[in-house]
């Protein structure tokens, strides 16, 4: 993932302003639900502008719009439910920080949902709009990840949507954006694992770039991770009319769930810093065990190179006292050879004994 991924407008342009940083955008599909105490109806929109016909009604809405979305859909949407320009800015320019925004009879929320392959990790910008009667949820991926609420929905026997109010669909998307994290985290545990396992038995330059990558990743997290910890806290201690008391309740159980995330995330991130160093002191284990082994076998070829030496200058002039009659007897080569055994299996013994092999 890359270290900035933030889009934004030149320096300079006036704020609310709502252009596209690409004309190659796939077209943008929105699913609605339109449900009552005792009725749930399901359409698909080619536009927004189909939405003005729930508007007049008593009933609850809620406005899916997957893909990325153009200027002009957002237009629409803001013309419609007279939202605000800096926050239709924020939905465009993806990449921001997980947040609460108060506005006069709305509230706007930015929440960060993980997605992790094994190899990348992405970080999907939701925007939410939440009114007295109607929440629009606008979603980057061209799939639908909110598929799981919308089943539950249609469960008959599952009232418990039909008759609270629109802040626990928020909740429910909310919940399902919190929980994403924990299967990202699971696939980290068991890249740690393996790490961990490669470490003992044969780290090497592959196991430390992955270790890089790993802590990389866990940092990218946390820095959209903890915001989003806020954004929670807010909403469970927020006072404004569209979050009921009794929904409170529920937003503290996902805050909850967003503490358990942060304290793994920080775990996985200590993890990964002693693995580093684990990793070097292993490198540095091996490089002292190479060097060891390297003086052994210098020190044990010290004394042998000196009995070759002396008996490789050859004086053996036969008047002279200071001769070497070592050179004239006929077993002196294969006393050298003895001598020199000795010397080894001697150092070997010392060396096996002092515990140093």
């Amino acid at each position: 993932m890359a270290y900035f991924s933030k889009h934004y407008h030149n320096p300079g342009t006036a704020p609310g302003t709502l252009v596209a940083k690409s004309d190659r955008r796939p077209p943008v599909s929105i699913h609605l639900i339109d449900y009552t105490d005792d009725h749930l109806e399901e359409v698909r929109l080619a536009n927004a502008a189909d939405c003005r016909d729930y508007l007049e009604r008593e009933s609850k809405t809620w406005i899916q719009v997957n893909g990325q979305a153009d200027p002009e859909t957002l237009r629409n949407l803001g013309d419609l439910f007279d939202l605000h320009d800096l926050a239709l800015e924020d939905v465009l320019n993806t990449g921001q920080r997980p947040k609460l925004e108060l506005y006069d009879d709305q509230l706007f929320l930015i929440a960060a949902m993980p997605f992790y392959d094994g190899e990348n990790l992405d970080i999907v910008q939701i925007s939410l709009f939440i009114g007295k009667n109607y929440l629009i949820c606008l979603c980057p991926l061209d799939e639908d990840p909110f598929e799981p609420v919308r089943k539950r929905m249609r469960l008959p026997n599952n009232r418990r949507f039909l008759t609270r109010q629109i802040d626990y669909l928020l909740y429910a998307l909310l919940d399902l954006v919190t929980d994403s994290g924990f299967p990202v985290l699971e696939q980290f545990g068991d890249q740690l694992e393996a790490l961990e396992t490669d470490l003992l038995v044969n780290p090497n330059q592959r196991t430390l770039a992955q270790i890089h990558g790993l802590k990389r990743e866990l940092l990218v997290l946390r820095r959209v991770l903890w915001p989003q910890r806020e954004l929670l806290t807010s909403l469970m201690r927020t006072e404004d009319p569209l979050i009921n008391a009794n929904t409170q309740v529920y937003f503290r159980d996902c805050h909850d769930h967003s503490v358990q995330i942060i304290e793994l995330l920080e775990s996985f991130r200590e993890m990964a810093t002693s693995m580093l160093d684990i990793y070097l002191s292993s490198i540095s284990q091996r490089t002292n065990e190479t060097m060891r082994v390297l003086t052994i076998i210098a020190t044990i070829f010290i004394p042998l190179t000196f009995v070759a030496g002396v008996y490789g200058m050859n004086f053996q002039n036969p008047d002279s006292p200071w001769a070497m009659p070592e050179l004239g007897w006929y077993l002196g080569y294969p006393m050298v050879w003895g001598v020199m055994i000795v010397i080894t299996a001697g150092l070997l013994w010392f060396f096996k004994r002092r515990g140093w092999m």
